[in-house]
């Protein structure tokens, strides 16, 4: 690579995370009541039932919910995709809610940071990156909320998710692609990307630490 493309790609990363880094701090799952005191507790069992979340993975009520959150309450189409991604796969078992900058000039890369929410697991940070081959050109700052499938183990999210062909939703301005590893598929909606998708082929790397190299 000439010394004028290494300049080029390192701009271009450091832009890429400098916007992701900026972007507002993922919100937190919609707040829960307080225990009650002694008799009037709930038992364990209740209060996960009442979450929304259990051991076969969160209901639709509390995903909407949490992508409401993360993408603003009543957000045109946004309902109408959750129930068609329910529709196809059912209860998602982790979800992923995060911030990623995006650019391409025909090849592409994607940073990305947020936190996953596991229904057995508990919670934990989680960042990801990837490059892109395509005909599209242009960059983004998105807010993603992700549905994740079959993750029974955690460190089962640490590998690369190629994206699935022809497997893409899009719902007014929302846009949601399926990416599957082994039985693993993880649906990342996004909002105000969808001029990409279909223009560029890739995958999404995810990792524990955040990490410069796509590759």
């Amino acid at each position: 690579m000439s010394s004028y493309g290494r300049g080029f790609f390192t701009l271009f990363t450091a832009l890429l995370l400098s916007a992701c880094a900026t972007s507002p701090t993922p919100p937190p799952p919609a707040a829960e009541a307080p225990a009650a005191d002694s008799a009037d507790a709930e038992t364990p069992a209740a209060s996960t039932a009442e979450s929304g979340a259990s051991e076969n993975g969160f209901d639709e009520e509390r995903i909407l919910r949490e992508a409401e959150q993360t993408f603003g309450e009543g957000a045109e189409g946004l309902a109408k995709l959750v129930e068609d991604v329910f529709r196809d796969r059912g209860r998602p078992n982790a979800y992923i809610v995060g911030n990623e900058g995006s650019g391409a000039v025909a090849v592409g890369l994607r940073y990305g940071a947020g936190r996953l929410y596991h229904a057995v697991e508990g919670n934990r940070e989680v960042y990801w990156n990837g490059p892109s081959i395509g005909v599209d050109i242009g960059g983004d700052a998105n807010k993603v909320f992700a549905l994740v499938y079959n993750l029974y183990d955690t460190q089962d999210l640490y590998q690369r998710f190629p994206s699935v062909e022809g497997k893409v939703y899009a719902v007014g301005g929302f846009t949601a692609n399926y990416m599957q590893r082994g039985d693993v598929v993880i649906v990342p909606i996004r909002l105000g990307a969808g001029w990409r998708f279909g223009a560029n082929v890739g995958y999404l790397k995810f990792t524990e630490d955040r990490s410069l190299l796509p590759f």
